[in-house]
């Protein structure tokens, strides 16, 4: 099981390349595992809204109005860096505001609600576009029958990015802790660390990965992004005869409703209901990291083996059996088991899930493919998070109601996976 089999890979693809590909997945993962999931989260809610009624459903809705942004755009995005081959370009764009979006982060404190929203709206927007801009490379880099193990490789080095980005942010929070320091002194610190290590470790991607595609149309700006959403229009009116592409995206949308809760409230959850500290959650996420790092690349090889529909749906059980764990427990070391369950199947379903895509798309369309895909994504953080603010809202700060009410996108995602035929699917791209 050689790490970048090079037998995995296209002809003309070096391992170097795919290193450089995987990189961006290692860049980005500090984001999403300092600020959305392990620190700016719970300081959002405990300290910028604090005086808040409901700093919950606030957090959710900040990260709904991102969502919707990259619902409604990222299809358009995919069709135009196909027309006219510019996904690095794009990519380069989406980067920038990403890492300037977190950086303003660091300027925010109790009360900043409108700074503090606007960045999280900017960053969170753009992170979605790289990871749909990224992922479209994806086919140009591994052979059909080999899209789950070089998947998986992006994934799992990806959550080693996050694991190191949180270890940095983790030994400058203890070490601020023990010099007397509160919340709003060390944590702008930790989102610059983020910005830092987003901005060097995606330097490889640009500078070794190849843009194959060729340019589909010279013409200008304002025909292409015409074109661009009548691709994206007949797409969906397409999706009868790519009817497994489009069970695909409802069983996505539905499933990673519960994954973007897991992500935007395990920190709010350990906090407020398991009672821990934000270095004892810190300490959490990391080790959840190795886990699905782990997950990441083993169900890559198993995905490959067993099937992308198999895999998938071992992972959604695994997710349910979470959910049920968290929302019954009252014990530190079942929470934990549940927390590194949750780590197992979120790098094997965010894995299985991308290679599927790249499964059903057809060559010249790979980036509409997935920007389609990535607005399902989209959609579903518009209304999983939500869902769980409005319960604890409703219930006033039910959380384990929540997680359980959540964890229905799970059970609905599975249910949905039963209508994917992947040999149907397949045979629809020719």
């Amino acid at each position: 099981m050689p790490l970048f089999d090079r037998q995995a890979l296209l002809d003309d693809v070096p391992r170097r390349e795919v290193l450089a590909w995987a990189s961006y997945d290692f860049a980005n993962s500090g984001y999403t595992t300092v600020v959305l999931t392990a620190v700016f989260n719970a300081y959002f809610v405990g300290v910028i809204a604090a005086h808040l009624a409901y700093p919950t459903l606030a957090w959710t809705l900040a990260l709904a109005a991102s969502s919707a942004l990259a619902f409604f755009l990222l299809p358009a995005i995919g069709v135009y860096a196909d027309l006219y081959a510019r996904k690095k370009q794009a990519l380069a764009v989406v980067t920038v505001g990403c890492v300037a979006g977190t950086a303003a982060l660091a300027l925010t404190d109790k009360g900043d609600m409108a700074l503090a929203v606007g960045a999280i709206i900017v960053s969170n927007f753009c992170f979605q576009a790289g990871i749909a801009l990224n992922s479209a490379f994806l086919p140009e880099l591994a052979k059909p029958e080999t899209l789950g193990k070089v998947s998986g490789w992006g994934w799992s080095f990806g959550y080693l990015g996050g694991l190191f980005s949180l270890a940095l942010c983790l030994g400058y929070v203890l070490s601020a802790q023990a010099a007397g320091a509160s919340a709003p002194q060390y944590v702008p610190i930790t989102m610059l660390i983020v910005a830092a290590v987003y901005a060097i470790s995606a330097i490889p991607m640009f500078v070794w990965l190849r843009e194959r595609a060729q340019p589909q149309t010279h013409a200008d700006l304002g025909t292409a992004l015409s074109a661009s959403f009548r691709g994206m229009s007949r797409t969906l009116k397409q999706l009868g005869q790519f009817r497994d592409f489009g069970w695909l995206l409802l069983c996505g949308l539905l499933y990673q409703a519960g994954i973007a809760v897991v992500i935007a409230l395990a920190a709010i959850y350990a906090q407020e209901v398991m009672h821990f500290t934000m270095a004892q959650t810190m300490m959490l996420i990391l080790l959840v990291n190795i886990t699905a790092s782990i997950g990441a690349f083993v169900f890559g090889y198993v995905q490959d083996r067993l099937g992308h529909r198999p895999t998938l749906a071992i992972t959604l059980i695994g997710w349910i059996g979470m959910v049920l764990i968290a929302a019954t427990t009252s014990s530190v070391a079942a929470f934990w088991l549940a927390a590194n369950l949750a780590g197992l199947c979120m790098g094997a379903s965010q894995s299985a899930g991308r290679a599927l895509v790249g499964y059903f798309a057809p060559a010249d369309r790979r980036a509409e493919f997935y920007g389609l895909w990535n607005a399902a994504m989209g959609l579903a953080a518009i209304i999983g998070p939500p869902t769980y603010g409005l319960v604890t809202w409703i219930t006033h700060n039910d959380h384990r109601l929540a997680i359980l009410i959540s964890g229905l996108y799970f059970v609905l995602g599975l249910l949905v996976l039963a209508k994917v035929n992947v040999a149907r699917g397949r045979a629809a791209v020719a």
